[in-house]
């Protein structure tokens, strides 16, 4: 196929998991763009009353998915499911030594994205569907600050690579999508420590911060004929932050 299928996700049922703000919000927008029929979720009732209020012509709805039988309530109430993406995260820099903080962390990063697909694997089986995780550059190395964001992203990776195996017999694709250093809620700490700014913007070969709306089009791509042939890959989306 030499061009980009321009109508593949009109009408398609697309649900983007921890999308109400940041990257998912913005993998969400660019869905909505291409035609596709978006449901995102979050995590408390102010993030869905404002994800409401500013995402035009999309579905929000609240889910802990650390909590299996409200993930299996939720991806029950579709009829019909094309594409997943799992963006729920969260990072607590400092604290993640604390052993209760850890499994915390854990649970919502990695195993919640797996309580997702596995959720979602009858639906996606019924259409042919991807699965799109989300990575980190710290699925590549360590953070002494972060040690269960590390572990969760590291072990994002390997959930990938073993998903796509596994769900390979249903017709699922799965891969990831690995950000780089994303102007978010969760990096502003960083981008307002000068030293740690500096640092990653010193090894960034584009040196700038990326936006959320980077990551969109590699997701579509993804989930797209396109990349009919890819499945179990992790993505880096970095500005060249891996080459160095």
């Amino acid at each position: 196929m030499s061009v980009w299928p321009t109508d593949c996700f009109t009408g398609a049922e697309v649900l983007v998991v921890g999308a109400t703000s940041g990257i998912g919000a913005a993998i969400a927008a660019g869905f909505r763009a291409a035609g596709a029929n978006v449901t995102v979720t979050g995590a408390t009732p102010a993030e869905v009353e404002a994800a409401s209020a500013a995402m035009e012509g999309v579905r929000v709805l609240q889910l802990d998915v650390r909590d299996k039988s409200a993930v299996d309530a939720l991806v029950g109430g579709f009829a019909r499911l094309d594409h997943l993406v799992n963006c729920a995260g969260i990072i607590r820099r400092g604290d993640e030594l604390a052993p209760d903080v850890f499994a915390d962390v854990v649970d919502i990063n990695l195993t919640g994205s797996m309580r997702t697909a596995a959720a979602a694997r009858p639906l996606l089986a019924a259409s042919g569907g991807t699965i799109t995780n989300t990575a980190s550059m710290l699925t590549y190395f360590g953070g002494a600050l972060v040690p269960a964001y590390s572990a969760s992203k590291g072990g994002i990776g390997q959930l990938t690579k073993s998903l796509a195996l596994a769900y390979a017999a249903d017709g699922i694709r799965v891969n990831a999508i690995a950000p780089g250093w994303i102007a978010t809620p969760l990096t502003k700490a960083l981008r307002e420590d000068p030293v740690r700014n500096e640092a990653i913007m010193g090894r960034t070969a584009l040196k700038r911060w990326g936006e959320p709306s980077d990551l969109a089009g590699a997701v579509l791509f993804l989930a797209s004929p396109m990349a009919a042939y890819i499945t179990g890959t992790i993505l880096p989306v970095d500005g060249g932050y891996l080459c160095a």
